[in-house]
């Protein structure tokens, strides 16, 4: 079924289609410190990504996405709340049509003008469809984009390319890249139980939430809300707040690591 997020196809009619989009663990979710819950047990986490990994860049006409080889474990996230490895699949932004919104998790009502998610699978099952279908199937570490004056200098490689993928469809190789590049200096982080935020929105993800966000520039915030939605033989439609709202956490518990 087409989704989007226009007014026709947005987060309010996703459930016709996909019902688990009204389920009781989904993302994103508001972190507040309030009910957040430090949990001393908590081990810090460890990517080791490999360069060689990367493979295209491409505009999907939903979000701009870096793919990378998981045939075996080559790239991979570990440690945290996670057990064993999770391998890295692919990664891809959210933004919104100006600064001041386009994350889509909210901490502590601040939302930020765009989120980073780096998905990983676990490859105790035997391929990423099986693992979308496991409670323990994916992992994904997602970093808040904050509009600041020292933007960080590893955005540029990834937004060079914007002007080859303009267009949804469009994809572009793109060899070695090591996302690790993209890090905060803090690995402080929110964990909680939650779902893909994207039809069909399956409820299978560990979430690891930077606290710390990174320095992105006005200007290469422009540069992603310049990509369009549509192929190139259509109408000009620029792919902007590819975001959705917050949804209920229910009972489910966030804890920290700090």
């Amino acid at each position: 079924y087409p989704w989007g997020y226009d007014g026709d196809n947005g987060p309010d009619h996703w459930h016709k289609n996909y019902p688990i989009a009204k389920g009781r663990h989904q993302s994103p979710i508001e972190i507040n410190n309030k009910e957040v819950h430090y949990d001393r047990s908590l081990l810090p986490w460890f990517a080791s990504y490999d360069p060689g990994a990367a493979k295209t860049i491409l505009n999907n006409g939903k979000t701009c996405r870096v793919v990378f080889d998981d045939s075996f474990d080559r790239s991979v996230l570990r440690g945290g709340p996670l057990q064993g490895v999770y391998r890295l699949r692919q990664l891809h932004f959210h933004w919104g049509s100006s600064d001041d919104h386009g994350s889509e998790h909210v901490v502590n009502g601040v939302r930020y003008a765009g989120e980073l998610h780096l998905l990983h699978w676990n490859p105790k099952y035997s391929n990423y469809l099986d693992a979308v279908r496991r409670i323990d199937g994916i992992a994904v570490l997602a970093i808040f984009l904050q509009v600041g004056k020292t933007p960080k200098p590893e955005m540029k490689r990834i937004l060079e390319e914007i002007n080859a993928i303009k267009t949804k469809g469009k994809e572009v190789p793109f060899p070695n890249f090591d996302p690790s590049i993209l890090f905060p200096k803090s690995h402080d982080y929110w964990t909680y139980h939650g779902s893909f935020t994207t039809p069909p929105c399956e409820e299978c993800i560990t979430w690891i939430i930077l606290r710390e966000p990174i320095t992105v520039s006005s200007d290469q915030m422009a540069k992603l809300r310049s990509l369009s939605k549509n192929a190139e033989n259509e109408p000009d439609l620029p792919l902007v707040d590819n975001w959705r709202p917050t949804q209920p956490r229910y009972f489910r518990m966030v804890s920290a690591s700090f």
